[in-house]
């Protein structure tokens, strides 16, 4: 019998029974799960998923964590290396690809700016429209696919950026950094993953090779973008970010009153539809690890 436990009722209502596995709750804030030498398998809570995998040293018997969000920066850090870490890849696609592309327009169409206007009537009759308009989304994976399908069905031109070129059956070829006319695109959307590698990876030299007017969107990770770039080219470019560096942003930062600049509090992934997504992953990992088959969205380290 696998012993597994997540940390709401719900999520365990809606994983439901699985044969060969007794699911256990254990709530956030409790310092150890139910029949804590017995877990195999722990899902930690959404948003404070860093508290639970502090204590997942006293679980001798735990073989892996199943993340709740496709990110993994937060906990890497606190996972046994004899662990292996899942993130939720393709449970937060359509989410955030929503997310983006209404980022984009409210953004590009000056709805944020109508909304901050309320009860002034005033017309701005040559906004861009999103189609005929470069999009190139820097993290092209499997959330990058799901916004570029969005894009496309919007009549935009898009292009998939990420670390190595390839084909690809939305955008054609994905092209690298290096290979794409960055001054040439009216709208950049950020994706990445937040490693060493990527952190500032969109900086004031990146920036600074965009067109004036350019709309940069990151739902990726925070600290991707540098914002002290950002507020360096706000009112040139123009931003809108659902996730920043620092997070929860103070409600004194200048980020707030940059010109140009429309933020919303990383509510991406958060909606109706990662409930049902998450608890068919869970389901599907119980499965997998019940019957010794190889677990999904294994974490390098």
């Amino acid at each position: 019998m696998i012993v597994a436990a997540v940390q709401t009722q719900e999520l365990a209502d809606a994983v439901g029974r699985v044969d060969g596995v007794d699911l256990l709750v254990w709530p956030e804030g409790d310092a150890l799960p139910p029949r804590p030498d017995e877990v195999e398998l722990v899902v930690p809570d959404y948003i404070r998923a860093r508290r639970t995998t502090r204590l997942l040293v006293e679980l001798p018997r735990l073989r892996a964590v199943q993340l709740q969000t496709a990110g993994y920066d937060a906990v890497v850090d606190l996972v046994p290396p004899t662990v292996e870490l899942l993130s939720a890849r393709g449970v937060h696609d359509d989410p955030t690809a929503e997310m983006a592309l209404g980022l984009t327009i409210a953004s590009l169409r000056g709805i944020d700016v109508a909304v901050r206007e309320h009860g002034r009537w005033r017309q701005e009759v040559e906004r861009r429209s999103l189609a005929d308009s470069s999009v190139a989304i820097l993290g092209y994976g499997s959330i990058g696919r799901a916004i570029a399908l969005r894009m496309r069905a919007c009549r935009a031109r898009v292009t998939g950026v990420a670390t190595s070129s390839r084909e690809d059956d939305v955008v054609g070829r994905v092209l690298t950094v290096d290979e794409v006319d960055w001054a040439g695109q009216h709208v950049v959307v950020v994706v990445l993953p937040l490693t060493d590698a990527t952190r500032h990876a969109v900086d004031a030299v990146f920036l600074a090779r965009l067109q004036d007017g350019a709309l940069v969107v990151n739902v990726g990770r925070g600290p991707v973008v540098d914002t002290d770039a950002v507020l360096g080219e706000a009112g040139r470019l123009a931003f809108a970010l659902d996730v920043t560096d620092p997070e929860p942003l103070p409600d004194d930062h200048p980020l707030w009153a940059a010109p140009g600049v429309l933020i919303t509090p990383h509510i991406a992934g958060g909606t109706t539809a990662m409930l049902p997504r998450m608890a068919a992953l869970v389901r599907d990992q119980l499965e997998r690890l019940r019957d010794g088959r190889p677990l999904r969205n294994v974490v390098s380290r």
